[in-house]
């Protein structure tokens, strides 16, 4: 592990062992790069700022965007943009291990204006030989119960090959025959919840269709995705993320681009008409204070 280069405050950060290679940035405790050490082969998307500037966001603490930009919370309205604050944050790397990395941001003045709690949020990365492990741990440093929702972006590169497009792999996960999705109304950023879809699967695969995301993310409620991959054309592997007990999923590209956001998410944008208060928000994280929330994710290459 060490500190690749520093850039301002960000500075990114190397985890490796015999066969990955993982870079992490302080800013956003982002995941940059995921490199299979034996030909170098990148697992991640880019950032290429022509379709989409991130790898691996961390959504908090909102996951998408509540209506209008806008929530309340004790009587009062406050504003949030987009997944929430700390993919756009700077963090400290307090803890350094030969198989992980343990980044920090807490509650400042400035989160308080938009967010009323103070908190702490810790993402340990832990690489277990062929897998990246993401662990989310949330502390209520608050006198109040604290309300939020968390969730992952993480990027991959497909096509990865000469030759081939993004509609000659397929999506798959396990067991499962079909799937029902919600898609999302762009003008207001809330979930059309009355206004499910099916996606049907073969073998419990489908193709990444090439209009697939014309309306934005895929949105997959009740826990019906607990693992999903992504296979070669010919059908191998090519990655799994694993979500055990996540209610909400997520899958997005931009039109045209060459990634795929395979999302597990703990909680979801608002659906439309939502115009309650934060605590009545469907999955939305409860702790109180002092409490503790710990959540992990698993993404394994082949």
């Amino acid at each position: 592990m060490k500190c690749l280069y520093e850039e301002e405050t960000d500075m990114r950060y190397t985890l490796e062992n015999e066969n990955l290679k993982v870079e992490i940035d302080s800013f956003g405790a982002e995941i940059k790069s995921v490199k299979r050490k034996s030909d170098n082969f990148e697992y991640m998307w880019c950032g290429d700022k022509k379709y989409w500037g991130r790898t691996s966001p961390v959504l908090f603490p909102f996951v998408g965007a509540p209506k209008n930009k806008e929530y309340r919370y004790d009587g009062k309205t406050y504003t949030m943009g987009q997944h929430g604050f700390a993919r756009d944050s700077e963090f400290i790397c307090t803890d350094i291990t030969d198989t992980s990395l343990t980044f920090v941001m807490k509650s400042s003045e400035e989160t308080l204006n938009v967010y009323p709690f103070a908190f702490a949020l810790k993402i340990t990365y832990t690489l277990k030989k062929h897998d990246l492990e993401v662990c989310w741990e949330v502390v209520n440093n608050d006198s109040e119960t604290m309300y939020f929702t968390i969730g992952g972006h993480p990027a991959f590169r497909v096509p990865v090959r000469e030759g081939e497009s993004q509609s000659d792999y397929r999506l798959a996960f396990e067991g499962l025959d079909t799937l029902t999705y919600l898609l999302i109304d762009t003008s207001v950023g809330t979930v059309l919840a009355d206004e499910p879809h099916t996606l049907s699967l073969e073998n419990g695969t489908c193709s990444i269709a090439p209009h697939m995301f014309d309306k934005d993310a895929l949105v997959f409620d009740n826990g019906q995705i607990q693992k999903a991959g992504i296979l070669f054309p010919d059908g191998t592997p090519y990655l799994t993320l694993t979500s055990e007990g996540f209610p909400n999923f997520g899958i997005w590209s931009v039109p045209g681009a060459p990634f795929v956001c395979l999302e597990p998410w703990m909680g979801r944008c608002d659906d439309c008409g939502f115009e309650k208060p934060l605590s009545e928000k469907a999955n939305i994280n409860v702790l109180k204070p002092d409490e503790e929330f710990i959540k992990s994710y698993q993404i394994t290459v082949h």
